[in-house]
């Protein structure tokens, strides 16, 4: 009950604060990089760890620049995320702007549905909701819940402020079939790293033996639902560009496991044209191959 009326007191907190305008919110973003970094080093050994090992091609000077970018970032991030419970269509219009959304259209006017791979890249928060804005097919963001129901309640509100209608993980296959005959946009975060009980497909990514969750592949395939990328672009604090590229318009012409490298490659590509924007700070290579592993 005590932990309950904590996170209420919480969440009552996030909501004032989202209604700070965003330049004060970005002031408050400032003090937070000073402290994640200079004082607290929050998980600093983990972001180092990481950058030496993904691009091992950068000089420790240039790795360097990474992590103090990618901590500006992560912190023009939280309140970023802290102002999604408010922001106005209009505002995130003008900081998440979306292009290259004909051929996806192409697919709605005629009631079918698509797949779209994302990445924990840039604002992913603010994209699956500005997603919902700038397509006329009803949005479908794939999500893990949080294990404290009261700030998932916050961010599935949140996330769902503009049309989209959230789906768990586990109900996924279950929602697109129901979606069937629908214009739908399935949004899927390829980089989410898989459970050890999960369908993965290890590869290489960033020089690393990843595990990638094989689950828009298997649908894709399935159904034959075209797959496009969101490519997404940080031009400045608080701006975002992002674009839907077509990366699969016959998943049931490729191969096995075809869909997946290409999402992947997509991934690392994206990455290596400016790496601060990932989510440097999560342990992303801490599970191993098994010796018999795909």
């Amino acid at each position: 009950m005590f932990r309950r009326a904590l996170n209420h007191i919480g969440i009552f907190f996030l909501n004032l604060l989202s209604l700070l305008p965003m330049p004060i919110l970005y002031g408050l973003a400032k003090a937070m990089y000073f402290l994640l970094y200079r004082v607290t080093g929050y998980r600093l050994s983990v972001v180092r760890e990481n950058l030496q090992l993904a691009l091992p091609e950068r000089s420790p000077e240039e790795r360097r620049l990474i992590e103090k970018k990618f901590y500006k970032y992560l912190a023009a991030l939280v309140v970023e995320i802290v102002k999604m419970s408010s922001i106005s269509k209009r505002e995130l219009e003008k900081r998440f702007r979306i292009k290259r959304s004909e051929l996806m259209e192409s697919y709605f006017a005629k009631g079918e549905g698509v797949l779209l791979c994302a990445a924990h890249y840039g604002n992913w928060e603010w994209g699956s909701v500005a997603i919902g804005l700038a397509v006329s097919g009803q949005n479908y963001p794939i999500y893990k819940p949080l294990n404290n129901p009261v700030f998932d309640n916050w961010f599935q509100k949140a996330r769902s402020r503009f049309g989209s209608k959230l789906i768990s993980m586990r109900q996924t296959l279950r929602a697109i079939q129901a979606s069937k005959g629908e214009a739908s946009i399935f949004c899927f975060g390829s980089d989410q790293a898989p459970s050890r009980d999960e369908s993965h497909y290890w590869t290489t990514l960033l020089h690393q033996e990843s595990s990638i969750q094989l689950g828009i592949e298997k649908i894709a395939r399935k159904t034959n639902r075209p797959i496009f990328y969101f490519n997404v672009t940080a031009v400045q604090e608080g701006y975002y560009e992002a674009e839907f590229v077509p990366l699969c318009l016959n998943p049931q012409e490729t191969a096995e496991f075809e869909i997946t490298e290409m999402h992947t490659r997509f991934l690392e590509k994206m990455i290596r044209k400016e790496p601060a924007y990932w989510l440097w700070s999560h342990r992303r290579w801490k599970h191993k191959k098994p010796v018999d592993g795909v």
